[in-house]
């Protein structure tokens, strides 16, 4: 792609996204999610395969009815109490309209099915940008909007975790597996967000470290599928010995950066006289874990019939930064002894 073009989408999404996080009004916040679709639409159909622009196709599909959805909901927000206001959203109706509305843009369950397929079209640089910047206008919104009745918000969460977890269970592709992985974390986020907003950006925050730092892992490797990465000790062996940690920080083991924001959250649902939903998340982190340990046993335990034909690419020389992959795995598996301070910024 010609860098002038590259730059002014790279600008557009940067712009959509401060657009929506400024906005006060619906009708900005609206157009802001708008120019952030419209500019990565181009980067995900730049590789011209079927599969990227059936992909894109999704993409477009999808969002653009949640665009709808969130427009006639805020329209009818002005209609049945004359508010634009963003945080001044007070009718049930509306409110739970645009919930929805947000929930698929973002791919959460049940509005999650477009997730998995549209990013195993992808590459893994434009994947990257679709699992951590696409959600956080969104994010932003859902974080400025005060519900009356949480039940939507838990229902959701909980349909997430669950199937975040199902879901990726009998999955190869790596790509796949990272969907239904941001759809379990994202779940978890929703369980919290009325009771406290500061932890569910804590979370959004983590999850953003840690899967940063495993696509960037997946993308030194030049590995799609899961059998791709039980040769990659060959390329990278420092890297192998590292990956596992993210990847068991991904599931929340402690003492990985992971497991804080599951801690306080499941500590926070508590706290809140809900123990059985508290219990409940637990579990279905459980399903997670499985496939991160069976990523985890294939780059460590596993290795590749040595054949001849798949000696050659072993050895390429990858032009890829490490200074961020450094960066990001090293944040996300040692920031667990921060938890205190994290709890302060929290609780302040």
């Amino acid at each position: 792609m010609n860098p002038y073009i590259l730059t002014t989408l790279l600008f557009g999404l940067g712009l959509g996204t401060t657009l929506t996080f400024a906005s006060s009004h619906w009708l900005l916040a609206w157009m802001g999610l708008e120019i952030n679709t419209l500019a990565i639409i181009p980067l995900m159909a730049q590789h011209h395969h079927p599969r990227a622009v059936e992909a894109t196709t999704k993409y477009f599909l999808a969002q653009a009815t949640a665009a709808a959805t969130l427009l006639f909901a805020s329209t009818t927000n002005a209609w049945l109490t004359g508010q634009w206001d963003i945080q001044q959203m007070t009718h049930p109706l509306p409110t739970t309209m645009i919930v929805i509305a947000l929930a698929l843009k973002i791919g959460l369950a049940p509005m999650h099915s477009w997730l998995p397929e549209v990013l195993q079209g992808l590459d893994l640089t434009t994947g990257l940008i679709l699992s951590t910047w696409q959600k956080l206008a969104p994010f932003a919104l859902l974080l400025q909007i005060q519900t009356v009745n949480p039940t939507p918000l838990i229902v959701i969460g909980l349909l997430s975790t669950l199937i975040g977890g199902w879901g990726g269970l009998n999955q190869t592709q790596l790509r796949k597996i990272l969907a239904y992985s941001s759809i379990a974390h994202l779940g978890w986020m929703m369980l919290i967000l009325q009771f406290s907003p500061l932890l569910t950006l804590l979370a959004l925050l983590t999850y953003f470290t840690m899967t940063f730092s495993a696509f960037l892992i997946f993308k030194m490797n030049k590995a799609t599928t899961i059998n791709a990465l039980a040769i990659s000790w060959t390329k990278t062996p420092v890297l192998t010995a590292l990956a596992p940690l993210v990847l068991l920080s991904l599931g929340g083991l402690p003492p990985l950066t992971g497991f804080m924001p599951k801690w306080f959250i499941l500590q926070e649902l508590t706290k809140q006289d809900l123990p059985a939903l508290a219990t409940f998340a637990a579990l279905t982190a459980l399903l997670s874990l499985f496939f991160y340990l069976r990523l985890s046993y294939a780059m460590t335990l596993t290795m590749f019939p040595n054949n001849l034909i798949g000696v050659t690419p072993w050895r390429f020389y990858s032009p890829q930064l490490t200074l961020p992959l450094a960066i990001s795995t090293a944040t996300a598996t040692l920031l667990l002894p921060l938890a205190p301070a994290a709890v302060t910024l929290l609780t302040t």
